[in-house]
């Protein structure tokens, strides 16, 4: 891509990945809310109806390797198209079905679309994005992702309120069909930035390496980086849950934990862009640690927090930790990913982060069950300062401007 170019071409990043991510996954955040109270109405008890809700993420991370398989066999827009297309019938079967198996079915699809969906949209920006505009893409994604389930919650109460409960799993239909239509009408643009990326090798030269065989060359990158960022998933988790739960621990309303947690959303949804402009001029580490610190640091404070103000000051700083962070996986990812094989290999590094993303909750649940939600909130603040030591150990020591100066250095 010339120097001249935009940051982000309408057809191949915005219509190619941003659109089709944005409307998938508001039709996603719709159906958060309601997966339990859907499966409570279809006769299901209350430990039935958490264990339904659960199997998003773990179809999610049934489907991380497979999806790498797929990808890289059939290439990447094609795994988007038949993974949207899996996650329209996926909706519709939750829309259709009265029982709770097929709602239990739909979710889990659902869930094994979205990590099929997820790795090759991935892969697809890293092989169109020059390095020295990585971050800045992979950020914005990452911040498009964000901004469908915070936006997804509000458009399926609206629908629900006009319909029914089903209505949101029918909008949850309609987001999916329209990112699969978006995504088999527009074409990205030829690829003409070979002089920023290196060519592209030919799909049909390309060696089809196993996931086993991937996981066992790249064995230490994944013991160590890997590691990395499965502590950095699970503080991630761990946000997500913490704030409500705390708030239930404090007997504060609904409402009021709901505010909170929409304070600490907006909070993290604005400093997408910040973060990879910042990753790209000086770096990955100029973000990957202070995030993490400053959510341990939130994390600490948490149990300190008895009123209200507390829990949103600590709430805020929890959302501005996180939104320093924006993209830093997929950037991660996209840095030490190999050409010829990148699909398989992340598919192997997804699935470090989706073990995290569970992973978080877990350590908060284990510390309520031995009587002590503080002790896990502790807990999972000692796993975002360890992860801050992790990161600062093994991400690589370069800026992306100096590392394609060398580049271009050696090819002279």
């Amino acid at each position: 891509m010339p120097s001249s170019a935009p940051l982000f071409p309408l057809r191949s990043v915005v219509l190619g990945a941003f659109l089709p991510t944005l409307v998938l996954e508001i039709g996603i955040g719709a159906m958060l809310p309601v997966v339990a109270v859907s499966a409570t109405g279809r006769g299901a008890s209350l430990t039935v109806a958490g264990l339904v809700a659960a199997l998003l993420p773990i179809g999610k991370i049934a489907f991380d390797l497979p999806a790498g398989a797929l990808a890289q066999r059939f290439g990447d827009r094609a795994a988007m198209l038949l993974a949207g297309s899996v996650a329209v019938a996926a909706f519709a079967t939750v829309a259709l079905t009265t029982t709770l198996w097929g709602l239990a079915a739909g979710v889990l699809t659902l869930g094994a679309a979205n990590a099929v969906f997820n790795l090759a949209r991935q892969a697809y920006l890293t092989e169109i994005t020059p390095p020295l505009r990585r971050a800045r893409v992979l950020s914005t994604l990452a911040g498009v992702h964000r901004i469908g389930l915070f936006v997804g919650p509000f458009a399926g109460a609206a629908v629900i309120a006009a319909t029914s409960l089903r209505g949101a799993f029918w909008l949850g239909t309609g987001s999916a069909l329209v990112a699969v239509l978006v995504l088999a009408v527009v074409r990205p643009e030829p690829r003409d930035d070979a002089r920023e990326t290196g060519p592209a090798p030919p799909r049909g030269a390309v060696p089809r390496a196993s996931i086993r065989q991937v996981a066992r060359d790249h064995r230490r990158l994944f013991a160590t980086l890997g590691v990395a960022i499965l502590l950095v998933s699970a503080v991630r988790g761990a946000r997500q849950t913490v704030i409500p739960l705390w708030g239930e621990h404090l007997g504060l309303d609904a409402e009021v934990t709901s505010l909170i947690f929409g304070v600490s959303g907006a909070l993290d949804m604005l400093l997408f862009y910040p973060a990879g402009k910042v990753m790209d001029r000086y770096g990955r580490l100029w973000v990957a640690v202070p995030s993490m610190l400053t959510m341990a640091a939130a994390l600490a404070l948490l149990p300190a927090a008895g009123t209200v103000a507390g829990v949103t000051a600590v709430a805020a700083l929890l959302g501005v930790g996180n939104g320093m962070g924006s993209g830093i996986v997929m950037t991660l990812g996209a840095d030490v990913a190999p050409a010829e094989t990148r699909p398989t290999f992340l598919s192997v590094w997804r699935l470090f982060q989706d073990t995290g993303d569970a992973l978080g909750p877990l350590v908060l649940s284990a510390g309520a069950a031995l009587g002590s939600l503080a002790a896990g909130v502790w807990a999972a603040a000692a796993l975002g300062a360890g992860s801050a030591g992790a990161l600062a150990r093994w991400v690589p020591r370069y800026s992306p401007l100096a590392n394609l100066v060398r580049r271009g250095r050696g090819s002279g």
